[in-house]
């Protein structure tokens, strides 16, 4: 995506930086407060998505499918809440007021989750649920996708505006700042999971909550750090009153709407979909026609180049998100959790990607600098690509594992870290890299829309990824045990489609890099 200068809005005001006054291990300081920032905002996120699938299969006695389902269309909404949020951002609120009010929404909706209410239960072959408690979740869901719309693209936006636009610590940054998101996400897997499973699921989201306060604190305390970056882009038209009510306090209540919408969505799936495909189509059409119509030659080609690598992200991440739904139940069934003599539960095991991440970040930043001197990095798309390549190989590598099976249907444990870590790899090609892409190449004037786009990507794959769990469902009656044996073959035969297809569908995009780097002019 192109970028012709750091900003938020055509009129948001340049942040005034002292780099001698306000670095800190060469990169600004505010840099670190957005790290401790987002680290407790994806504790929190991270905490209660681990436990999130067996939650509702365990506690609700919800089947597979339905779990799944929720599962996704949740990711899917809160992937696709930022495209308002970023536009909001971008034209009234500023990055800094969206961030506050997206996390006070958070913590609202966190607080919720860990309302358990009565525990589901069999009756005459039917399941008993809390309808109470059933609408609390739901409430609590809604509260969290509106909140997350409102504070991802921001905060990720503010790190954009630390930097100059030629900035060559710009790529450093974002990987730093991607290191916080999975401290936040390793951290909470361990203890939230823990928790959850062991004591008490309302235990395992009530711990991330509290994340998501010292999220905001942290947030709130750091701003001064911030130079100028993340403000309102004309504060006077937030002042201005429409029908008595400042247009700021007009934005606040449409949030409190958009959680009312998106509790009633939830709870109709069908339309989430419907939805998400008339929201991509306009928003691929929207940046087309602003492209062509409102851009020069060079920055029209480099959206164009954003599109197709954002549609890219879409495989990748339908891949990916996987982790949440199918591989934790093929965790859960099908794998022996015993990780180094300590016996883990299987929404702990999601933590392999987070810790592999603080791992292997700094040697990728180091491998991409060393590269880069050499005149040998890879290319953004080449660099897509092999993130693709990687994730479908890691499904390849279950079906491999699963054929050690032991008589009882369970799988070594080593070869779900081996996926995971090729998962990690493919990662750390794309994500942290998509990111920088988004704040360098976009046009200032639509860049938090721009970013919206880019966890648009997630949200379609969120939804995409729902379905493919929903085909690697195992039937069963509510609240009954799933046979390992039975449940294997199901695994394996999807796993092998998605891994396939993964690696073809990355190598294609390799093949394409050339192409791809001359609309970028870079």
């Amino acid at each position: 995506m192109t970028q012709t200068r750091v900003g938020g809005s055509a009129t948001a005001p340049s942040p005034q930086r002292h780099d001698e006054e306000i670095t800190f291990l060469g990169h600004p300081r505010g840099l670190f407060v957005l790290f401790f920032a987002e680290m407790w905002e994806r504790f929190s996120y991270y905490g209660m998505r681990a436990l999130l699938v067996l939650y509702l299969a365990h506690h609700f006695l919800f089947d597979d499918r339905f779990s799944s389902g929720l599962v996704a269309t949740y990711g899917s909404m809160v992937y696709l809440m930022p495209i308002i949020g970023g536009f909001i951002a971008d034209r009234y609120l500023g990055f800094r007021k969206a961030v506050v009010a997206g996390a006070i929404l958070l913590c609202f909706g966190h607080a919720l989750m860990a309302f358990e209410g009565t525990p589901a239960t069999l009756l005459d072959g039917g399941v008993v649920r809390d309808d109470f408690a059933v609408g609390v979740l739901y409430l609590a869901l809604s509260c969290i996708i509106v909140g997350v719309g409102f504070l991802k693209p921001a905060i990720s936006n503010i790190v954009g505006q630390l930097y100059g636009p030629d900035d060559a610590r710009r790529d450093q940054g974002f990987t730093i700042f991607y290191m916080g998101i999975n401290l936040g996400a390793l951290s909470a897997m361990l203890l939230c999971g823990w928790l959850g499973q062991a004591y008490g699921w309302g235990y395992g989201f009530g711990l991330a909550g509290i994340g998501m306060l010292a999220g905001l604190a942290t947030f709130i305390g750091g701003q001064r750090w911030f130079s100028g970056a993340g403000e309102p882009p004309a504060p006077s038209v937030l002042r201005e009153r429409l029908g008595g009510i400042t247009r700021e306090h007009l934005i606040y209540v449409g949030a409190v709407v958009a959680i009312a919408a998106t509790w009633w969505l939830l709870q109709h799936r069908a339309i989430v979909g419907s939805l998400l495909g008339i929201v991509s189509a306009a928003a691929v059409v929207g940046v087309v026609l602003y492209s062509v119509l409102r851009c020069t030659r060079v920055e029209r080609d480099r959206m164009f180049s954003v599109l197709f690598l954002t549609l890219v992200s879409v495989v990748f991440w339908t891949l990916f998100e996987q982790a949440g739904t199918s591989m934790t139940f093929f965790t859960e069934r099908n794998v022996h959790t015993d990780l180094l003599g300590v016996e883990m539960q299987a929404s702990q095991m999601g933590f392999l990607n987070p810790a592999f991440v603080i791992l292997l970040a700094p040697l990728f930043s180091i491998a991409w600098r060393v590269l880069a001197r050499q005149g040998m990095e890879p290319s953004t798309p080449m660099k897509f690509g092999l993130g693709v390549v990687q994730a479908g190989l890691g499904f390849l590598v279950l079906v491999f594992g699963a054929g050690y099976a032991d008589s009882a249907g369970q799988v070594a444990v080593a070869w779900l870290v081996l996926a995971y870590l090729l998962h990690t790899t493919g990662e750390l090609c794309l994500s942290p890299v998509g990111l920088s892409m988004v704040t360098r190449l976009s046009v200032a004037k639509v860049l938090g829309l721009m970013m919206g786009v880019w966890f648009l990507s997630s949200a379609a794959a969120s939804y995409l990824a729902g379905l493919i769990a929903g085909a690697a469902a195992v039937e069963r009656a509510p609240g009954a045990e799933v046979d390992a044996l039975a449940s294997l073959p199901t695994y394996v035969g999807a796993f092998e489609v998605i891994g396939y297809a993964g690696v073809a569908i990355g190598i294609v995009v390799m093949l394409v890099t050339p192409l791809v780097r001359r609309l970028m002019h870079e």
